[in-house]
């Protein structure tokens, strides 16, 4: 009965991130540093308000797109952190994470055949979206722009099919972040296309030199683009499932729709939860990310020294050097680590074709854990060498 259900269904895979996430519990004794999940506890009185609202019997379905308290303070926070101007009336729906974000976004605006641009080395939860969609997916090389998507790269490859662009920086899994004037010239070219932006901003927080920039700062092409964000990686919140969409009401209205039938409602305590991150807790990101920054400067120092090629990343809490030297794939790579030295990371082969050649160390842990791993690392590349 298999061969019956739903054909773009079947033929979507567990992504590349899990896969070798799953492998690792057949293995003792290993360091892990495949996921992105902050090793920050939820803080105390975001748990503390999600509580109270269990107490108060803040358990009922809320509007479709979320309290109006908590789009409100969406509102204020982008105002105040990015220049962004959304009404919480209409132009704002809460989510459960930013994956439903991604989905109900790509939903309402993709048909059957249109293509859709992503950058990559890229993070696989994209692809599948836009295959269930039925749309094609079109993935643009930015291994050579030193990982960052560029005008001429759009100039090459966007067709009379093309629906779509997605923008996801800061970049899981390189770390970069696109720069003011690297997002103008990107605007400047696409302004007066029909052709609608995705830009995922979900490690907006966790921009570590200079500001975090959104392409919908820019008057030109703020009508056409919808850009996803949530608090799972700001405020250490992966389990609550809060993300947002931010988006011109012409498309909200369509989009709510697609949220209605899929959730009704992201999960109300989880809504209070995230009003007390948003309100009380606006601030707590900034600790997390100077530990990050700290994080960062270490492991990108030790990859150097061991020689390895690597970008320093600007951003979010990933680094993706480069192991094309050893002439091992990158899965090979990853599993002659995982086997000979019990340190877990993810081959760049996970986040498509353009990231053979790459590991992806999430740097979310312990700088014990970050040390022995690298320590470890060290070893195995010492010996691979030989």
């Amino acid at each position: 009965m298999e061969h019956l259900l739903n054909n773009q269904v079947r033929d979507i895979e567990i992504s590349g991130i899990r896969k070798f996430y799953n492998m690792i519990s057949n293995y003792k004794d290993v360091i892990s540093l495949t996921i992105g999940q902050p090793d920050f506890k939820t803080p105390e009185h975001i748990k503390e308000a999600t509580k109270i609202a269990i107490d108060n019997n803040k358990t009922v379905y809320t509007h479709n797109a979320g309290l109006i308290e908590l789009r409100s303070a969406i509102s204020k926070f982008v105002k105040t952190n990015y220049s962004l101007d959304y009404n919480p009336n209409d132009e704002i729906i809460v989510t459960s994470g930013a994956s439903e974000a991604i989905y109900i976004a790509l939903k309402t605006i993709i048909n059957p055949g249109d293509e859709v641009i992503i950058p990559a080395p890229c993070y696989p939860g994209y692809e599948p979206v836009v295959k269930l969609c039925g749309g094609v997916v079109k993935h643009v090389n930015i291994s050579n722009t030193n990982f960052k998507l560029t005008k001429e790269l759009l100039e090459q490859n966007i067709t009379y099919a093309t629906k779509c662009i997605i923008i996801p920086f800061p970049s899981n899994p390189t770390g970069q972040c696109m720069k003011y004037d690297e997002l103008k010239s990107i605007v400047n070219f696409i302004k007066d296309k029909n052709i609608f932006i995705l830009s995922d901003e979900i490690y907006s927080e966790l921009t570590f030199d200079g500001l975090h920039h959104s392409i919908a700062q820019f008057d030109e092409v703020k009508n056409k683009t919808i850009i996803i964000n949530g608090l799972s990686k700001s405020h250490s919140m992966t389990g609550f499932r809060i993300g947002f969409t931010l988006a011109p009401s012409y498309i909200t209205k369509h989009m709510i729709k697609v949220h209605q039938y899929l959730c009704t409602c992201a999960t109300s305590t989880s809504q209070y939860a995230a009003l007390e991150a948003l309100t009380n807790g606006i601030n707590d990101p900034i600790e997390m990310k100077e530990e990050y920054k700290k994080r960062r400067d270490y492991v990108y120092d030790r990859l150097i020294k061991m020689g390895l090629d690597t970008v320093k990343p600007n951003g979010a809490f990933y680094i993706f050097p480069s192991i094309k030297k050893f002439n091992l794939s990158s899965f090979d790579f990853a599993l002659k680590l995982l086997e000979s030295k019990k340190v877990a990371v993810v081959p760049g082969s996970a986040f498509s074709e353009h990231g053979e050649g790459y590991i992806r160390i999430s740097y979310a842990y312990s700088m014990d854990e970050l040390t022995e791993a690298l320590d470890r690392l060290e070893e195995f590349i010492a010996e691979i060498e030989v």
